[in-house]
């Protein structure tokens, strides 16, 4: 019912009497009431005015599953939401559920990480109230080796919720790695389930760094935070369901054509590495080239100093600038 209290008073400017809350989700006004007060404990400042009904006025920085359901404008995609205050990795637990069954759409969601998953097996802690620490269920009819596009769709709604909500220039390193003023944003880690050559399930893990004021010393060169781009801290949830809104509508896209060909375009605008020269790192040994954006099937096409062109696909390779991490 808190999900629907809170839906009804963002829906409206003004405030929203008791009576058309009650009449909304068919229960009385003492049970009205009695959210309300559970919602202001929780650290919202909801006006009550007699005669003209109820209107927030603050919003906490929380994630539960109220606060981010309230705020979708999605029709599945981060549907249900599945909240922790302290979880180890949001990606073990999204497959743990994707193997029991849980809906596409499902969204987990914890406000501390503290066993998250990098690549390369790397251990990611996200600290509480500073950062979004996500998981998003899929179970696409799709052939395993189209997978590895769908962490670059997410990749791109994540670069554009961040642009359209914060008006910065956010960007994409390839293959997903968001990126702001030369710094890591957000990493994305996408597993999946399969059987022979049918896919049970994918979990992709989204980790955006929001509300940090600081980085350890051996990552304090490359990473940023929203908080210290814009020079004060956000809301998270609003950014949660932003990346939603923009993941179903790429996603929906991609499955349509069945790869990247309808978002190519988007994809190619933001990507950092096009038309610059890039070092190719590969388990044999590493090559000089200039990156030139990607093509359907999300690889990155580089042209080399001889003039030949390769096509690079995710995985162990590594995209470097020359002097830097883009």
């Amino acid at each position: 019912m808190k999900t629907k209290i809170l839906s009804a008073l963002r829906e409206n400017d003004d405030y929203v009497s008791g009576q058309e809350l009650c009449e909304k989700l068919q229960v009385s006004r003492t049970a009205v009431w009695k959210k309300i007060k559970q919602l202001q404990e929780e650290g919202y400042e909801i006006e009550a005015v007699s005669n003209r009904g109820y209107r927030i006025a603050f919003c906490p920085d929380i994630i539960t599953a109220e606060e981010v359901e309230s705020r979708l404008k999605t029709a599945w995609v981060g549907r249900p939401v599945k909240y922790f205050p302290e979880i180890t990795s949001t990606n073990q637990y999204a497959k743990k559920i994707a193997e029991e069954g849980t809906p596409e759409g499902t969204l987990v969601v914890a406000d501390e990480q503290t066993q998250g998953k990098g690549r390369s097996g790397r251990i990611w802690r996200t600290p509480p109230k500073t950062a979004i620490a996500m998981t998003l269920v899929l179970r696409p009819k799709l052939p395993p080796d189209k997978i590895s596009m769908v962490t670059l769709v997410m990749g791109l709604a994540v670069a554009r919720a961040c642009r359209e909500l914060y008006h910065l220039e956010a960007g994409i390193k390839w293959p997903n790695d968001v990126v702001i003023n030369g710094k890591k944003l957000c990493g994305i880690l996408t597993e999946l389930s399969m059987e022979l050559t049918a896919i049970n399930y994918i979990v992709i893990g989204v980790g955006i760094n929001v509300n940090i004021k600081e980085f350890p010393e051996e990552i304090g060169g490359i990473a940023t935070s929203l908080a210290l781009e814009l020079g004060h801290e956000t809301n998270r949830a609003q950014l949660i369901a932003a990346c939603m809104q923009y993941f179903e509508e790429y996603y929906e896209k991609f499955l349509e054509s069945g790869d990247l060909s309808l978002l190519m375009q988007q994809y190619n605008e933001l990507l950092l590495n096009r038309d610059q020269k890039v070092r190719v790192l590969e388990p044999g040994g590493e090559y000089t080239g200039t990156a030139l954006g990607i093509d359907r099937y999300g690889q990155l096409l580089v042209c080399r100093e001889d003039g030949s062109e390769t096509r690079i696909c995710g995985g162990e390779v590594s995209v470097r600038g020359i002097y830097g991490y883009v």
